[in-house]
Order: structure tokens, then C-alpha cells, then sequence
């Protein structure tokens, strides 16, 4: 028991430190697990922490957070999972449930500052999108299936129009793409989870899925509205948390649980902390319930990544050898770049670019961030400080 308790503070620790320096999204996350994982503690050799990258780009959710979870469950079992989620998730959680409350007690809402963050997120999904437009779009087939996304999610903006978008590209990357997957090598992992424990964790999944937003309708209680919409954005995510964006500002702002400047404000300060952009969530919850709300949305959120990382270790070899499912994987993927792109221009730029000294800010923090390479911390504080010396203009 001793050793469990030292292992299980060892993870805690770790985490902890990585989700209190982690900057730059999952794909800087990725790195800093593979630094301090692989190369300085040896916890897992290179291809099996490939293998668990692999498998956490397949499944919809925060990638790096998913990654370090199944760190966490391979270190220390399922309990293990848990302490590394909470080290690496909690600092970000924190600091965005107390941004909310200051927000509300202060009133800085339409701050200069807080307009210098909203132009930050304009350039960092920006970058986002360029990024993942190399790497997923990179033939004409894949383009078309992304602008074909784009133009859907623009003209019929409602969470139903991208989850059908992202179906329909999951058909079309099937019937494209099936005979060039057989190509690729196929490699063992071991993961030691029973297939038992995982069938309970994906049933669970799915039966949330269906179960909660038919007690949504049956019911008015706030918190099951609450949790549907959550849990529903954090199942259908494909691409990292910028893609959550257009899902979870359909969710929250028609609806008037909280306004669009409410929405960006919290969007351009999750740029601010490190670890996951999830926590985005905690935000949105603690505007809406106060820090209850915040720690209820994370819970809600965070939820299915659990589910189906849990759920799918036991079967991730059969799966990733089955070129049907990732032909599909394939359009899946490059829908997700044409939601990135509505969402950039809408509500990211239409609502934080309003005259041209903010495309001028912008044009400055995007090459601070893609060709000076400057640190993200530097392109939030610099963006802050754009916003507010724009405001006494």
C-alpha cells in the first residue's frame, strides 16, 4: 500500500507541475509529457507513448488530457488516471473560476485589456488553422470536404448542422480513403485495463449521450440542462478544444446563460493559463453557478474524455488496424477544419476585429506568435497590453 500511496504522490506531482507550466495547446502539451515521461523519468518506453498519442488523436476530446490519463492509469491504475487529470487540470480550473468571479464583481467585461485578450484568440485559432490545414487537408479531396464544412457550419450555425457535417464527412472519408489505409504498418501495444472494465466505460459514454438530453426535455432543472450540454460538447469534439468553441457558444449564448462579450472574455483569458483549453468550461460554469458551477462544468466536460480513454485502451490494437474506421478518421479530420474556420470568423473575428487598429494588433500578435516563435504567455500579455493602450485611443 506504500508504494501505491508513493507512486500515486509521485503522479500528483508531476502533473501538477507540468498542468502549472504546460503553455502553447496539446501539441506543446504532447511535447512536455514526451520530455518529462519518456525521457526524464522512463515511465514508458518511445512506442508505447506513441501508441497512446495515437490513440488519443483517434478519440474525439482533449487529446493531451486524454494522454496523460492513460499516463496516469499506466503508472498507477485507474486511480492514477484520475490524480494525473487532476495535477494537470486543476491550476487552469482555478484560475478561470476566479477570472469569472472578478468579471462579475468588477464589472471588466468591456476592460481594454479584456478586448486586447478576445483579438488574442482571434490570432491563436488563427494559427490553429493553419497549422491543422497543413496536416489534415493536405490533397484536393480533403480540401473539398473541409470548404463543403465550412460553408454548412456558416450558413446553418446550430450544433446539430456540425455534428451531421462531421457524420457526413465520416461517410465520404470511408468511401474515399479505405484502400490507402491498408498500406500502413500496424504495431502491438499493451495496455492493461480489462476488455470488461472497458465495455462498462463506452457504455456509459453512449448511454449519457442519448440518456441526457431526453431528461433535459422531460425535465427544467438547470444543472441536467447544464451537464447535457457540457457532456454533449466535450463527446463531439474532434480536433482539440479551439473546434469546442462554435459548439459550446451555440449551447450557452442564444440560449442567455451568459452574453457573446461574456463568451470571448473567457475565451481570450483560457489563452492566458496553461494546460488544457477545456477548462474553458470552468469558466462558462462559474459565470453561470458561481465556483460550484466551474467545478460542475469541468466534471461535465472532462467526463467523456474519461469515458472513452478508459473505454478504448483494451481495444485500441483491433481498432487501429481496421482501415474502415480510420478512412473515416480521415474526413472526420478534415471536417474539422472547416469548423475551424467558421468559427475563427464567426464569433472569434466578428466580434473582436472592429476597426483597423484591432486587425493591426492582430497582424502584430500573429507574427509575434508564428515567425518571431515568441513564447504564448508573451502574445497574451503583449495582447493585453495592445487592448488596453487601444482603448485610450
Amino acid at each position: 500500500m506504500n508504494r501505491k500511496l508513493k507512486t500515486w504522490l509521485e503522479i500528483l506531482i508531476v502533473s501538477t507541475r507540468l498542468g502549472l507550466t504546460s503553455f502553447g495547446g496539446p501539441i506543446a502539451h504532447l511535447g512536455y509529457f514526451h520530455e518529462e515521461y519518456v525521457r526524464r523519468r522512463k515511465w514508458m518506453d518511445e512506442k508505447s507513448y506513441a501508441d497512446l498519442v495515437a490513440l488519443c488523436q483517434f478519440l474525439p476530446g482533449p487529446a493531451s488530457s486524454q494522454v496523460g490519463i492513460g499516463i496516469g492509469v499506466m503508472r498507477g491504475g485507474v486511480f492514477g488516471g484520475i490524480i494525473s487529470f487532476l495535477g494537470f487540470t486543476l491550476p487552469s480550473v482555478i484560475a478561470l473560476i476566479i477570472f469569472a468571479s472578478l468579471l462579475h464583481t468588477f464589472g471588466i467585461e468591456n476592460a481594454g485589456w479584456i478586448n486586447g485578450l478576445k483579438i488574442v484568440a482571434v490570432i491563436v485559432v488563427a494559427h490553429a488553422v493553419l497549422g491543422m490545414a497543413q496536416n489534415l487537408t493536405p490533397d484536393l479531396k480533403r480540401k473539398t470536404i473541409a470548404l463543403f464544412t465550412l460553408v454548412v457550419t456558416l450558413l446553418w450555425q446550430t450544433a446539430y448542422t456540425q455534428i451531421g457535417a462531421i457524420l457526413l464527412a465520416a461517410v465520404v472519408g470511408f468511401l474515399l480513403f479505405r484502400q490507402q489505409t491498408n498500406k500502413e504498418e500496424q504495431t502491438v501495444s499493451h495496455f492493461h485495463i480489462s476488455r470488461r472494465f472497458g465495455y462498462i466505460c463506452l457504455t456509459l459514454f453512449f448511454g449519457l449521450l442519448i440518456l441526457l438530453p431526453i431528461l433535459r426535455n422531460l425535465t427544467s432543472i438547470q444543472w441536467i440542462a447544464l451537464f447535457d450540454s457540457f457532456y454533449r460538447s466535450g463527446s463531439l469534439v474532434f480536433g482539440g478544444g479551439h473546434v469546442m468553441l462554435p459548439l459550446l457558444e451555440q449551447e450557452f449564448v442564444p440560449a442567455g446563460w451568459l452574453s457573446e462579450q461574456e463568451f470571448l472574455a473567457g475565451y481570450g483569458a483560457a489563452q492566458a493559463v496553461p494546460g488544457p483549453l477545456f477548462t474553458f468550461a470552468a469558466y462558462i460554469g462559474a459565470v453561470i453557478n458561481g465556483w460550484q458551477g466551474g467545478l460542475f462544468a469541468t466534471f461535465a466536460i472532462f467526463l467523456p474524455a474519461f469515458l472513452l480513454i478508459l473505454g478504448t485502451l483494451p481495444f485500441w490494437d483491433a481498432l487501429r488496424r481496421n482501415p474502415k474506421i480510420k478512412a473515416a478518421l480521415i474526413g472526420v479530420n478534415a471536417s474539422v477544419v472547416g469548423i475551424l474556420i467558421a468559427a475563427l470568423y464567426d464569433p472569434i473575428w466578428t466580434s473582436s476585429i472592429h476597426a483597423p487598429i484591432d486587425f493591426a494588433l492582430a497582424s502584430i500578435l500573429f507574427s509575434m506568435l508564428v515567425y518571431w516563435k515568441l513564447p504564448p504567455w508573451v502574445i497574451v500579455l503583449s495582447g493585453a497590453i495592445g487592448g488596453m493602450f487601444i482603448s485610450y485611443l
